[in-house]
């Protein structure tokens, strides 16, 4: 019989998962966060890909990571290091074992550190574990190959089929580690290979060797532990990545609108998934077209949306330079437009796979002439549904085309979604133009907030025609009247001027912070997490972070000079920084900058804004 475990209680865990990209880390990864999701876990995940399309076997700049960092109150960052490491090669820990806390266990697959491993690795010794100044009692040295092997000799599966099973045995033991219910696992592989049940069941009997593995050798693990939700709300959740939540806002946006949903898109990483998601949803009224090229996809969702759709563009940082003119198009013939903007690493095709803020100034000002334009910013991977679902209302109903950012790190990550209610969401109304002005209306005739009337084209009375050239205000026909042009201008931004955005909250030290952190999207959960540990430390600090960010909210002048010591952390070299100079008369704030293609690292934010306290 064996030994009964103690099982301890844990607030929060980091779990990174690594291996080579034919691996099947992100899927191992992705299936571990459903599972603590949907036991009411908070998450926080980091899918780390690799830049080549495909690299060589083996080899160092191959190597795909998945972190998740799971808790029992909420989390806010994927963490800066991990507490298990899951290492399927020898390249695999030698590049990853960096991530690792130096107390953390170590599972790797003693199959894959043969010479030949270890070379292309680059270790100099066959004793790689001595070589990395690792304890050997902090490691799981199982064979991993030959136990899934073993595991499926009677599936009929050739050599190559049964390999691709090996990231389900890692699953199986950290599933045993953190005391997780296979069922859960199981009901997910039969949901995700439903038409392939054999492939289904070969993974679900190597995920339980894997478990059974642990169970019955303890795996050199001291204990095995529970992670139990302590701030789960009642309600349906699902693990979601932030590119599924955008597609999703959409879609929500669009049915509570009562309009179709049109998507013009050419595929680029990391905004393609959006493109994959809505594709699938023909269904709830959604028209997705892959255009041949960036101008395409969005000159034709200009297109769809004088025809009286919800119309998105989807791209990243380079997509966006040569969109400019097409949402120009938009501003000029104020029309509804949301344009997706998922931030990647630049300048040119720079760093695709990783995560930068680089893109704000251009969405701010890239276009030519005076082109205002709404700016909003998701803050977290289940954020990205709520944001997409507010630039949707805002272009709706202020005849304007909107710009999104998210980036690589929140679109690929996940998070814990709680499925809401659309009944609760906020009405979008759009602003059409009321039957009683047939026969009077004119195409740029306004309502009291400045807002052009909309008329799809198909109603009796209001045919009009809409273009790039200026138009004369009053009769909509093409006019180069220097008052007229001058007029628009100044109509097109009071238009975006009067928008009602909520204003900027600050958390924290409210009332008495000596030192208030900035910053937008993305970085929100690892400045929260900065924050809240200077607090436990004793320091009085608060955080304002902004999700819209043009027009900017009503208080953030008083906000920003509220404080002695204000510092601006973003992962670009300073552009909501220069923004905010530009808008808050007297604002000088301390700056932290990093262009890494990586999320901040806490421990650094942490010591740079104590530096600046003590300054």
């Amino acid at each position: 019989m064996a030994e009964e475990l103690d099982i301890k209680e844990l607030e929060q865990v980091v779990v990174r998962f690594s291996g080579d990209s034919g691996d099947g880390m992100q899927l191992a990864g992705n299936i571990f966060s459903t599972v603590s999701a949907t036991v009411g876990n908070s998450i926080s995940t980091f899918p780390d890909y690799p830049a080549d399309i495909r690299a060589p076997q083996g080899s160092l700049t191959g190597v795909s990571g998945f972190q998740v960092h799971i808790g029992a109150s909420q989390v806010f960052t994927p963490g800066d290091q991990c507490d298990v490491l899951v290492a399927m090669n020898a390249a695999a820990l030698k590049t990853q074992y960096k991530y690792a806390k130096p107390q953390a266990t170590i599972i790797i697959d003693t199959d894959s550190f043969q010479q030949s491993d270890l070379d292309k690795a680059q270790f100099q010794t066959a004793d790689y574990l001595g070589e990395m100044g690792i304890d050997p009692d902090r490691v799981i040295q199982c064979p991993i190959t030959k136990m899934v092997k073993d595991a499926l000799t009677d599936s009929g599966m050739d050599n190559k089929a049964m390999l691709k099973c090996r990231n389900m045995f890692a699953l199986g033991l950290v599933c045993w580690l953190f005391s997780r219910d296979l069922e859960l696992v199981f009901n997910f592989l039969r949901d995700k290979f439903a038409k392939k049940p054999g492939v289904a069941e070969a993974n679900i009997k190597v995920i339980q060797a894997g478990y059974d593995y642990g169970h019955n050798t303890h795996s050199s693990a001291v204990n095995v532990y529970r992670i139990e939700s302590k701030t789960k709300t009642p309600g349906r959740y699902m693990d979601i990545t932030g590119n599924k939540a955008t597609a999703y806002g959409f879609i929500a946006a669009a049915e509570k609108a009562g309009l179709k949903l049109y998507l013009g898109s050419y595929p680029i990483t990391p905004a393609t998934d959006v493109l994959h998601e809505l594709s699938k949803h023909k269904s709830l009224g959604v028209t997705t077209v892959q255009c041949e090229d960036e101008i395409a996809g969005c000159a034709s969702s200009v297109g769809a949306s004088f025809a009286g759709a919800l119309a998105v563009t989807s791209t990243s940082g380079p997509g966006i330079c040569l969109k400019s003119e097409a949402m120009n198009l938009a501003v000029i013939m104020e029309l509804p437009l949301v344009v997706l903007d998922v931030q990647r690493g630049g300048p040119a095709t720079g760093l695709p796979t990783k995560s930068e803020q680089t893109d704000l100034l251009q969405v701010l000002f890239g276009r030519n002439g005076e082109s205002p334009m709404p700016v909003l910013a998701a803050t977290s991977p289940t954020d990205c549904f709520d944001a997409a679902y507010q630039a949707s209302k805002i272009a709706l109903e202020h005849m304007t085309p909107v710009v999104l950012l998210t980036d690589a790190f929140v679109a690929n990550g996940s998070g814990a979604f709680r499925l809401p209610d659309l009944n609760a969401m906020a009405a979008i109304n759009p602003p059409y133009v009321p039957e009683e002005m047939k026969g009077e209306w004119t195409p740029y005739m306004r309502a009291e907030n400045g807002t052009r009337y909309w008329a799809v084209p198909g109603r009796e009375g209001f045919q009009h025609v809409l273009g790039g050239l200026e138009k004369d205000d009053k009769t909509g026909a093409i006019s180069t009247a220097p008052d007229n042009h001058d007029l628009m201008t100044r109509r097109r931004q009071a238009k975006i001027d009067n928008i009602q955005v909520p204003d900027l909250e600050v958390l924290g030290d409210a009332d008495d912070a000596e030192l208030l952190i900035v910053g937008f999207g993305g970085t929100y959960g690892h400045l929260r997490a900065a924050m809240e540990e200077m607090r436990a430390k004793g320091m009085k600090v608060a955080q304002a972070h902004f999700k819209f960010i043009n027009p900017l909210p009503k208080n953030t002048a008083e906000v920003l000079k509220k404080y002695p010591k204000v510092v601006v952390a973003e992962q670009n070299m300073g552009q909501l920084a220069a923004f905010l100079r530009m808008k808050v008369d007297g604002f000088l704030p301390e700056q932290f900058n990093q262009v890494k293609g990586q999320p901040f690292i806490v421990n650094e934010l942490v010591e740079a804004f104590t530096a600046i306290i003590n300054k």
